[in-house]
C-alpha cells in the first residue's frame, strides 16, 4: 500500500514521445511552461505545439544556460557610506530589486524559475543583512549558478556576504566558534536532516569555517582573516587535517556524494513533479547527477523530457504559490495594462500579502509551500487580488478580452459550450472531474445573450457581447478550487 508521501506516478524517465493516445497538446504545453517557467502567452503555446517536445525542452534549458545575469544596478557594490550619502532609505533599493526579480520572472523561463527555487534552498532573509548591495550580490549568485554545478554553487554561496551575515559566519572565530552555518550546510543545504553527519561533524566543521570575518567598511566585502582562523587539526567525516572552508566543501562532496545527490534530486522532484516522491525516479536522477560531477543541467534535461514529467498524475498536484497564481495568470492572458499600473510593484506586494515575500522566506528552512500557501484568509485574498487585476485590464481595454478568447479557442466556433470549456481549460492544469463547474461557467459565459442566438449558430466570438462574456467567465474561473492548482 502506498504511503501518503509516495507518488502514484509510476511512469518512467524514458523520453516522452507523443502518440494519438498521449498527444502533445495545449494542456501539456501549459504544464511545461508553468513548471519550467511562469506560464506562456498564447503565441508561445501555439509556437510550442509545432515543435518536438524534446527539442523545445533542450531550447529552454540552453536558453537558461546562456542567459546573462541581470546587470548590476549602480548600487550593486556600494558600501554603507555610499547609501548614507543618498536621500533614499536603503529599504527602497531592496524593494526595487525585488520588483526587478518580478520582472525577471515574468520575462524569463527556467533560469528565473530556478532562481526562485534556490532562494528557498540557500535561504537568507534580507532584513537580517539589510544591505541592498548584499541582496544584489546574493541574487546574482542564484542566477549564475541556477542550473550549473551544485558543488561550485555550494562553495560560492557559503562565502557570500548575505550568507555570512545571515548564518553568523561573520561571527565565527577560533575563540568563539559559531555552529550555525555548519549545521545548516549539512541539514538544509547539502544532506538533509540527520542524513550522514553527526554533532561532532558540525562542531569540527564550525572550526574549519572560522576566519571569514574581515570587513574594512560596513556593508563592504567580507574577506578572510588568518588571525581568527582555527589552525589546529579537525576531524570531519572521518578525515583529519588542518581543514579550512574549501577543504570542508571538498570533503563533503568526496565523502557524502550519494546523500547529496539524492537530497538535491529529491528537492527537484518535489518542486517540479509532485510533493509526494517516487524514490526510484529520484535515485535515477541522483545517479545522473553523480555521473555528471554535480552538473545539474543533465538532470533537468532527463527529468523534463520524461514520460514521468508529462504523466497525467504530474498535473494539478501542486498548489500555486503567490508568485505562480499572479504571474502565471498574467503570462497566460498576455494582457495590456494601464501605464500607471506598476505591474512589478503590484505583483511583489501581492506576494508579500499572500505570504511569499521575495528574498525573505519565513525562516532558514524556507517556505514549505503547497498546503501552507492557502488558508481561509489567503484564499479570499487571492480571489480579490486576481479579480481586481482582471477588472483593471477590463477598464483599460475591453476588446483584449475578445482577443484572448480567440487566441485560446477555436476562434470561429459558434459552439458556445465548446468555447466556454476551452477558455476554462486553458487556465486549469487538467480537465475538471465534475461537470458542475463547467455548467456554471457556461451559464455565466452565456451572460445576457438570448438563447436562440446560440441555437441557430448566430453567435461566435465576434459577437458584440463576447468581450464581456470572456471577462465574466474569467472572474468566475478564478474562484473555483482547481484554479489554485498547477
Amino acid at each position: 500500500m502506498l504511503t501518503t508521501n509516495t507518488s502514484c506516478n509510476v511512469a518512467s524517465l524514458n523520453i516522452y514521445s507523443p502518440t494519438n493516445s498521449n498527444p502533445w497538446n495545449r494542456q501539456k504545453v501549459n504544464h511545461l511552461y508553468r513548471r519550467l517557467g511562469f506560464g506562456a502567452t498564447p503565441a508561445m503555446v501555439n509556437s510550442a505545439l509545432n515543435q518536438n517536445p524534446s527539442d523545445l525542452i533542450d531550447s529552454l534549458i540552453d536558453e537558461a544556460l546562456n542567459l546573462n545575469p541581470t546587470p548590476a544596478p549602480a548600487w550593486g557594490y556600494w558600501i554603507k557610506d555610499d547609501f548614507d550619502a543618498r536621500p533614499e532609505n536603503p529599504f527602497e533599493y531592496r524593494r526595487d530589486w525585488k520588483n526587478q526579480m518580478v520582472a525577471d520572472m515574468f520575462q524569463n523561463n527556467l533560469r528565473d524559475r530556478l532562481t526562485l527555487f534556490w532562494s528557498n534552498h540557500f535561504v537568507t532573509e534580507d532584513n537580517t543583512y539589510q544591505s541592498p548591495a548584499y541582496m544584489f550580490q546574493y541574487y546574482n549568485l542564484l542566477q549564475l549558478h541556477s542550473l550549473g554545478n551544485f558543488k561550485d554553487f555550494t562553495s560560492d554561496m557559503g562565502l557570500s556576504s548575505a550568507m555570512l551575515i545571515y548564518l553568523n559566519g561573520y561571527e565565527n572565530t577560533k575563540n568563539r566558534p559559531n555552529e550555525n552555518y555548519g549545521r545548516e550546510l549539512y541539514e538544509l543545504f547539502a544532506l538533509g536532516v540527520d542524513n550522514g553527519y553527526t554533532q561532532n561533524d558540525i562542531v569540527e566543521t564550525a572550526r574549519a569555517l572560522t576566519g571569514w570575518n574581515e570587513r574594512e567598511e560596513r556593508w563592504g566585502p567580507i574577506t578572510f582573516d588568518n588571525n581568527k582562523f582555527d589552525n589546529d587539526d579537525k576531524t570531519i567525516f572521518g578525515q583529519t587535517g588542518n581543514w579550512d572552508y574549501y577543504d570542508v566543501i571538498r570533503i563533503l562532496f568526496e565523502q557524502r556524494p550519494q546523500q547529496i545527490a539524492e537530497f538535491i534530486c529529491g528537492k527537484f522532484y518535489r518542486y517540479f513533479i509532485s510533493p509526494a516522491t517516487n524514490e526510484n525516479i529520484v535515485s535515477q536522477l541522483a545517479q545522473t547527477l553523480l555521473d555528471n560531477n554535480f552538473e545539474m543541467a543533465p538532470v533537468l534535461r532527463q527529468l523534463f523530457k520524461s514520460e514521468h514529467f508529462f504523466d497525467q498524475k504530474s498535473l494539478g498536484v501542486h498548489i500555486k504559490s503567490p508568485v505562480d497564481v499572479q504571474i502565471n495568470f498574467f503570462k497566460d492572458l498576455d494582457f495590456e495594462l494601464p501605464a500607471d499600473f506598476e505591474f512589478n510593484n503590484k505583483i511583489r506586494g501581492g506576494c508579500q500579502e499572500l505570504g511569499q515575500e521575495l528574498l525573505k522566506p519565513v525562516d532558514v528552512a524556507g517556505w514549505q509551500g503547497d498546503k501552507d500557501w492557502i488558508d481561509s484568509s489567503t484564499i479570499t485574498t487571492r480571489w480579490d487580488r486576481i479579480g481586481w487585476y482582471v477588472w483593471r485590464a477590463w477598464r483599460h481595454n475591453e476588446e483584449q478580452f475578445r482577443v484572448i478568447g480567440k487566441a485560446i479557442t477555436d476562434e470561429n466556433s459558434n459552439d458556445v459550450e465548446l468555447v466556454s470549456r476551452q477558455i476554462m481549460d486553458n487556465f486549469l492544469s487538467k480537465e475538471l472531474i465534475s461537470a458542475t463547474e463547467y455548467s456554471q461557467g457556461l451559464e455565466i459565459f452565456k451572460d445576457q445573450v438570448p438563447e436562440n442566438y446560440f441555437e441557430d449558430g448566430t453567435w461566435n466570438l465576434d459577437w458584440e457581447t463576447a468581450p464581456k462574456q470572456v471577462y465574466s467567465l474569467l472572474q468566475f474561473l478564478i474562484t473555483i478550487p482547481e484554479f489554485q492548482l498547477k
